[in-house]
């Protein structure tokens, strides 16, 4: 039993939001939910789908006594379910969104904790309701006792009846709504939750009904009397015993995540993470944290032990926000006038930290509608000296098996520390090439929205030996089924390059001087490699002007195109073209003319080698609006392999 009894007047709206779901011609309850904002209820997806599978719009009810009158038709919003076969669905996937069909019913909406911690190991509180011939409420006091990966919690100790999954889980220290019900323990006492993090990926949903939610507390009508959420958690003991203008309390929190609901989003993950951190003085937060999607994600960054931090934090965030959004052109002028207001006895210190507050670096110049057209048109590479995040896979061959591949997938933030595994399947039997886009599907997605932004999405590298250059990793897709309004092929979406996998570990100082070399270079120049008519020469890659970038219009990974792609990399050339898709074997054609022709267009448009990954992406673009099958790029690969970013060095491994 816990330590805290819950507050009696949070314990009534708890119940008030909390329904059951039923099917609309009558008969018994599914099983829980609870409404998180105006029209809408987040329930399990195991509590719908053997009801849903087959007809996704079929219209089905949300019953409360507390509704008053007949339970409301309701329809499936969206679920986080990947693979409908499964029988057991996993915790991060069992969440589903049910949006009522008439908006003007008014009820109660629970109070969804922003704090990203996991919660504490004492007393929570869940409800639900229990199958009768009437569904019959339901609540028990429970412990979590264990946390079962990055959304999973588990608690003892208690029966759970049929029927509550779905239900809310409620912190009664904090008077904050903090998981999902899942299941019970088959014959045994206990069960599992899943924490509210979860909800971030449901995205663009996530966002919209998180604002809803921030903005039905936030409103005028929710501030009269004393018995909303916010009223009763401002008299809980993790609200502190003195309230001070340098604590952070419940109301101005509400106060806070109303306005940020009407902030633009930020358009991507880094932005929440660089903002957060900089408030936090620099120091990341603890513990392994899903990743952060919107402003109030970041908001919920600034705690400690499931306290808040001083207010200074706070304030110094939402300051930060302010920069962000006028920098890119926004107008954030209610909640800057907020914070002015806020300001109002506070230390000094804390004045002066936040009205002088600037963005990180690495947002700056945080690119908006009043940007230049040719910064935004050319996306410049990222480099370790002007930051910028990078996605990179890793296709290791197995030696006695070279068709098949271990892999890895590392992202780098931006920063100077380098990049860091998310992601690999790296014993067993290995991939077939033709199963690894089927692989790396799930694992990419996110890896790419932890740091994508809406105006940089992050390049992806591929890193492979040069035999295996051919593998046109810029057709992958990340759909099985693409979108008619939008290609899908990776080469098209983002910046696609290849690197050489056997320049893991230390730089060879051919390959650094050469790479200096172009990137100092007045102009850059296509050379045919090898020249027409002659065999490829070591010499004739070493002796090349440092702005020079090979061009081969064949393969690289076989015949006079692999001896030509080993050559330029011995050589120490880090950037290179060529056709992935074959070459005649009686000379050269019209296609390879105007592949020369092509790549030297391309490179001269180039101010400098970074703006090249993006120029190509720009002309894939065009072939996949244009169709055209025939293009001298449709084909083509780019090696961009930069030695300032070295991969590390790994022990190679292989199947026993």
């Amino acid at each position: 039993m816990p330590e805290h009894a819950h507050d009696p007047f949070i314990d009534d709206l708890a119940r008030s939001a909390t329904v059951h779901l039923l099917p609309a011609g009558g008969g018994a309850m599914w099983g829980s939910g609870f409404f998180v904002a105006p029209g809408w209820v987040l329930t399990c997806a195991h509590v719908l789908r053997p009801h849903l599978s087959r007809d996704r719009e079929r219209v089905f009810h949300v019953g409360s006594d507390r509704l008053g009158g007949d339970p409301l038709p309701a329809r499936l919003a969206a679920w986080l379910v990947d693979d409908e076969l499964r029988d057991d669905i996993p915790v991060e996937q069992d969440l589903a969104l049910v949006r009522l069909l008439d908006d003007d019913v008014e009820h109660e909406c629970v109070w969804l904790s922003d704090c990203a911690e996991p919660p504490g190991a004492s007393g929570a509180v869940v409800y639900g309701f229990k199958p009768d011939a009437q569904p019959v409420r339901w609540h028990s006091t429970i412990n979590i006792r264990t946390y079962d990966g990055s959304y999973g919690l588990r608690f003892s100790e208690v029966e759970f009846p049929k029927g509550v999954s779905g239900g809310p889980v409620l912190d009664p220290q904090t008077g904050a709504v903090v998981a999902v019900m899942k299941s019970r323990r088959i014959e045994r006492d206990g069960g599992r939750a899943i924490a509210l993090p979860a909800l971030r990926r449901f995205g663009d949903l996530y966002r919209t009904v998180l604002a809803e939610h921030d903005r039905w507390h936030g409103g005028e009508s929710r501030l009269s009397g004393y018995n909303t959420w916010v009223d009763r958690q401002q008299q809980l003991p993790a609200a502190g015993l003195h309230h001070t203008p340098e604590q952070w309390s419940p109301y101005d929190r509400r106060a806070a995540l109303n306005l940020l609901a009407a902030v633009p989003g930020p358009g991507g993950v880094p932005p929440v993470a660089k903002l957060a951190r900089k408030a936090r003085g620099g120091i990341a937060p603890p513990g392994s944290l899903p990743d952060p999607r919107t402003w109030r994600d970041g908001h919920g960054l600034l705690y400690e032990a499931h306290r808040p931090m001083p207010a200074i934090a706070f304030l110094h965030y939402l300051k930060l926000v302010v920069e962000y959004e006028r920098g890119r052109g926004g107008d954030p002028a209610r909640l800057d006038t907020w914070v002015g207001e806020r300001l109002r006895g506070v230390p000094p210190v804390v004045h002066t930290v936040v009205t002088e507050a600037r963005l990180p670096e690495g947002l700056l110049p945080v690119l908006g509608p009043g940007a230049p057209e040719e910064i935004l048109a050319v996306l410049p590479y990222p480099t370790v000296e002007r930051g910028g995040a990078v996605v990179t896979v890793e296709l290791e061959p197995l030696s006695d098996a070279p068709d098949r591949f271990y892999w890895r997938i590392r992202v780098h933030d931006g920063d100077r520390e380098g990049s860091r595994p998310v992601a690999e399947e790296c014993s067993g039997e290995g991939v077939a090439p033709g199963e690894l886009i089927r692989r790396l599907r799930r694992p990419l997605v996110t890896a790419f929205q932890s740091v994508d932004t809406d105006d940089c999405p992050a390049p992806l590298e591929v890193a492979l030996p040069a035999d295996h250059f051919d593998t046109a990793v810029h057709r992958w897709q990340l759909t099985e089924i693409g979108r008619l309004y939008r290609p899908p092929y990776l080469g098209v979406q983002r910046r696609v390059v290849l690197r050489d996998l056997d320049r893991r570990g230390e730089v060879d100082p051919d390959w650094r001087e050469r790479w200096d070399g172009l990137m100092a270079a007045e102009e850059l120049a296509a050379v045919p490699a090898p020249l027409p008519g002659k065999a490829p020469r070591l010499r004739h890659f070493a002796e090349l002007e440092p702005g020079a970038v090979p061009v081969l219009c064949r393969p690289a990974g076989r015949g006079v195109g692999g001896a030509a792609m080993r050559m330029a990399l011995e050589a120490g050339h880090g950037v290179a073209l060529w056709h992935t898709d074959g070459h005649p074997e009686q000379g050269c054609h019209d296609l390879c003319v105007a592949l020369r022709a092509g790549a030297a267009d391309l490179l001269g448009q180039a101010k400098d080698p970074t703006e090249l990954p993006d120029r190509l992406r720009r002309i894939r673009e065009e072939i996949s609006d244009s169709k055209d099958a025939q293009h001298w790029a449709e084909g083509v690969a780019m090696l961009y392999d930069d030695p300032g970013r070295p991969l590390p060095d790994y022990e190679r491994v292989d199947a026993p």
